[in-house]
């Protein structure tokens, strides 16, 4: 139960430790709506070019588009990329499930110990349709899928379930949610005790919403990450080139999340980044921008060569 309580924090802080936060280029681009099924989804595309090879850019727990920053995304564009980044449904500008309500966490948590379905009122399964209809809406036929943390989830089940939609995986601090993987580390979970309280808890909140995260909608996120379920089955069916990149001093999703991903996946590499824990700190940026783009280069180079 202490880990499944964890789990909420350490899910909700994938990009809250940037030390400078910008989103002028971001907003730069105008936020546009799509209407995906029965839901509206926000988005953004960056770095435009009719020619240039797309990629789909998926936030985790609560986050918004705007929760990326400027830093990779310009890094990715830079490296001649369109970019295409959301709000995932249940935040930003995208369909609100507010009249939901907020689940009753201890018992819902309490059920998925014991093994029984916890309500929600979506699944990570239906975050990734949102992703595969908004990719129709905009006219692309197939996009590198990208994502961290729980967008990395949605990513992986992007690319089990369209394959066709699929040009490569990239799946960033991320989990299959098997249940023989670690839980968070002591020393995580003293760090988290420490910004779970008082004034620290406060100005944690308002850090995480002046970058793009929306606290209201982290708790149903977390049950379609629970509703979900293991998704090691589904992302052993991936077929297509794939990266795993996780934090060697990631305490909250310990590293064997990653290697655990990467092992399923035929062909898949697995790359610990030095210096990096749940979050993306500036340091570490250019080097993800380096492996990212790298992988999406030399599978656009070999897709060129078959041609």
């Amino acid at each position: 139960m202490r880990a499944l309580i964890l789990l909420i924090i350490c899910l909700s802080l994938p990009l809250a430790a940037q030390a400078e936060y910008s989103r002028a280029y971001l907003d730069s681009y105008p936020l546009q709506t799509a209407h995906v099924g029965e839901l509206d989804i926000a988005y953004r595309i960056v770095g435009p070019g009719a020619d240039k090879p797309k990629a789909v850019v998926i936030m985790g727990l609560g986050g918004s588009n705007v929760a990326w920053g400027d830093a990779l995304i310009s890094g990715l564009t830079n490296g001649g990329y369109e970019v295409l980044i959301l709000d995932n449904r249940d935040t930003g500008a995208s369909t609100r499930f507010d009249e939901w309500g907020q689940p009753v966490l201890w018992w819902e948590l309490l059920k998925y110990r014991f093994g029984f379905s916890v309500n929600a009122p979506y699944t990570l399964n239906d975050m990734a349709a949102d992703i595969a209809g908004l990719m129709d809406k905009v006219g692309y036929e197939d996009a590198h899928i990208i994502g961290a943390s729980m967008g990395g989830m949605i990513a992986q089940i992007v690319a089990a379930r369209y394959p066709k939609k699929t040009r490569s995986l990239i799946s960033i601090m991320s989990t299959t949610n098997s249940p023989h993987l670690p839980p968070p580390t002591k020393e995580a979970e003293m760090n988290l005790r420490d910004l779970a309280t008082g004034e620290a808890q406060e100005e944690r909140e308002r850090s995480i919403r002046e970058r793009g995260f929306y606290p209201e909608s982290m708790q149903r996120h977390l049950m379609a990450i629970f509703k979900t379920g293991d998704r090691s089955n589904e992302v052993a069916r991936i077929d297509t080139p794939t990266l795993v990149l996780h934090g060697a001093d990631d305490g909250l999703v310990p590293p064997e999340h990653g290697r655990h991903t990467a092992s399923l996946i035929p062909g898949a590499r697995f790359l610990l980044i030095e210096g990096m824990a749940h979050n993306m700190p500036d340091e570490v940026i250019p080097v993800l921008v380096s492996e990212m783009t790298g992988h999406m280069d030399a599978v656009e180079i070999g897709a060129l060569a078959i041609l």
